[in-house]
């Protein structure tokens, strides 16, 4: 468009009508210098298919932010799920905005967003090795305080039957550092609840990243006090590489029927489009003890045989009982895990593909999307950190 600057704005987002919380998953870990463990954008110029459609973008900037909201609620998406790492020395102190790790995400992007209303937002206790795990004390008197003032009180934050959603991944981590006995952490709960009681809400719900399908893990989360069990992603593993679409969707059809036949209440199940952590495969990253290869073998859905799948899925989740979790929250793998490689925002590979899939799937489609990309629009600046050296 010759760089004819057609909007002051982002425009307005015009969200689409959908009868559930669909909730993608989302990594901030997009401004320089904020992930630590790996260098953004940078490790991606030798897979230019991975570019995000408004190019490499400054994460932090709340103008970007609106692009994502607008684009995820015309296509059905109405949450965001942020992964939330807690710096480790921050382990047994009061929290700051300075504790965290990509914090920005939520406190720079989402919080100074002008359409931050139209987007819920959850975030997900990062508890691996990596980062800060917690104990009963810590939990309620820097956790708790922290996460009731800064997000359960904002008006755009997850809450179902007046309760907060608080997501928590690494349960093993917990398990072995502070909580051995399963009662133990159903106490510490249950006093979470209580906390969120004296704030206004009729308690929390809580869930667990755990896609396991043995009957022990099933009955330890529940023993915990989790009152739901999730996946960052469906857990498909094929025996290689490049399986061929119509295998995919035979086995993750069936996948997520085995699991919804073993818990059915409490499982929410996760939709999955394609994975492949090749960027990941460095020396680099096996230095720091990730070995990306042992994560699964690498598959891909296209678009369209994504919406069967997504199909599949529906067709399954409303067979179930009111009362399922299932029924209340549906789950995206995943919004910008742009370099562990599993994306449905809109890139240079897929345009707006897998979102139309979506919405076309799980929405009533009475909307009219927007699909002028920002330099189709005469927007630019979004990229200013990026182009140092």
């Amino acid at each position: 468009m010759y760089n004819i600057k057609l909007e002051n704005y982002v425009p307005q987002p015009n969200p689409v009508t959908t009868d559930r919380i669909i909730a993608a998953h989302y990594y901030s870990a997009w401004k320089k210098g904020a992930a630590q463990i790996h260098d953004g954008f940078n490790e991606l110029h030798e897979y230019p298919e991975r570019t995000p459609l408004m190019g490499y973008y400054d994460e932090e900037n709340p103008e970007v932010c609106d692009w994502e909201i607008k684009w995820a609620v015309e296509h059905g998406i109405n949450c965001f799920i942020h992964c939330w790492y807690r710096k480790k020395d921050n382990t047994g102190k009061p929290v700051t905005e300075r504790d965290l790790r990509c914090g920005h995400g939520l406190h720079e992007a989402l919080f100074n967003a002008k359409y931050q209303k139209y987007m819920k937002f959850a975030i997900m206790f990062e508890a691996s090795e990596r980062w800060a795990g917690t104990d009963e004390q810590d939990l309620l008197e820097n956790l708790m305080p922290f996460w009731m003032e800064t997000y359960f009180k904002r008006g755009n934050y997850l809450i179902i039957d007046n309760k907060p959603v608080l997501l928590i991944f690494n349960q093993p981590r917990l398990t072995r550092d502070s909580f051995p006995n399963p009662a133990d952490q159903k106490r510490a709960f249950d006093k979470c609840r209580e906390y969120a009681k004296k704030a206004g809400f009729d308690g929390m719900y809580f869930g667990v990243e755990n896609r396991s399908m043995k009957k022990d893990a099933i009955e330890d989360a529940e023993a915990r006090g989790y009152d739901f069990r999730f996946g960052y992603l469906a857990g498909y593993l094929p025996e290689e590489d490049f399986p061929p679409a119509k295998k995919i969707l035979i086995e993750q059809h069936q996948l997520l029927r085995d699991k919804l036949s073993m818990d059915p209440k409490h499982f929410v199940a996760t939709l999955s489009c394609f994975w492949d952590p090749t960027p990941r495969y460095s020396q680099k990253w096996i230095d720091m003890g990730y070995h990306a290869r042992e994560w699964g073998k690498i598959w891909y859905l296209k678009p369209e045989e994504f919406r069967i799948l997504i199909k599949k899925y529906k067709e399954e989740l409303d067979k179930l009982p009111p009362d399922a979790w299932a029924n209340k929250l549906l789950m995206v793998d995943n919004w910008n895990e742009w370099d562990e490689g599993h994306f449905v925002a809109p890139s240079l590979s897929y345009g707006f593909k897998f979102l139309q899939a979506i919405r076309q799937e799980l929405t009533a489609c009475d909307n009219l999307p927007d699909y002028r990309s920002p330099q189709d629009m005469g927007f630019a600046g979004y990229n200013k950190s990026w182009l140092e050296p």
